[in-house]
């Protein structure tokens, strides 16, 4: 028994988790930031979505804006741990959503919030930050649960861009968000949402996320099936 689990242990690459949770703790650190310094108190959301949503309820129930995250998030964790990888997913993904989520009321105090109240540069600043570090996160293999992992299973079985699913995920409460706080925060948070996905996708593809590899195959539904599950690119077929 003991030599089995000697045998597990030092087979584990330990120096790659390391490096996935580090790439997480930056990440939610830069989310931590968007949200605190820039979106937040100038009442912009990158999109919708559970961080939209906790800032809506957040106006009207004064609650903190991590604890509603936190309960928003607990669906979402469900799916995920059934379409993204079940314990390891679920770990991953907890431990962001916790050091997210708890993170945006404990560093609520000790960070500069409202440093602008240009709210174009709010939503440009906040959407990279957040961007990024939502890239850097999907990089470790993680989500940041919420609408994140509606975008990530739909991404991995369409092979569509995070910056477009992001636009139709979260177009419905871009709409609630422009009734409650005026439609000139909803254009704003449009335009986050839009940076926000562009700066994700960067980290995540690079520079250039437009590929085309052309594959001759008798076998077109097995390729196309494990470049979807493998790769999480799209794949047109022609006979």
């Amino acid at each position: 028994m003991i030599k089995k689990l000697k045998t597990l242990v030092t087979g584990i690459d330990w120096r790659s988790i390391l490096k996935d949770y580090l790439m997480l703790t930056v990440g939610a650190f830069l989310l931590i930031v968007s949200i605190d310094i820039f979106f937040a108190p100038s009442n912009i959301s990158p999109g919708g979505g559970v961080t939209g949503s906790a800032i809506i309820l957040n106006k009207f129930t004064n609650w903190p804006i991590g604890l509603l995250m936190l309960v928003l998030n607990i669906p979402m964790l469900i799916l995920g741990f059934y379409r993204l990888g079940r314990f390891n997913f679920l770990i991953r993904t907890l431990y962001v959503v916790l050091l997210y989520n708890l993170g945006v009321d404990f560093l609520a105090d000790w960070l500069p919030a409202g440093i602008t109240d240009d709210l174009l540069l709010n939503a440009l600043s906040g959407g990279v930050l957040g961007g990024v570090g939502t890239g850097i996160i999907y990089r470790a293999r993680s989500t940041t649960a919420g609408l994140g992992i509606v975008t990530r299973v739909l991404q991995l079985k369409t092979g569509v861009p995070i910056s477009q699913m992001y636009i139709l995920t979260d177009g419905v409460l871009l709409m609630v968000i422009g009734m409650v706080f005026g439609w000139d925060r909803a254009l704003y948070s449009l335009m986050a949402l839009f940076v926000f996905g562009l700066a994700a996708d960067y980290v995540l593809e690079g520079p250039s996320v437009v590929r085309t590899t052309f594959i001759v195959t008798n076998s077109a539904d097995a390729v196309a099936q494990g470049l979807l599950n493998r790769l999480g690119v799209g794949v047109t077929a022609w006979s």
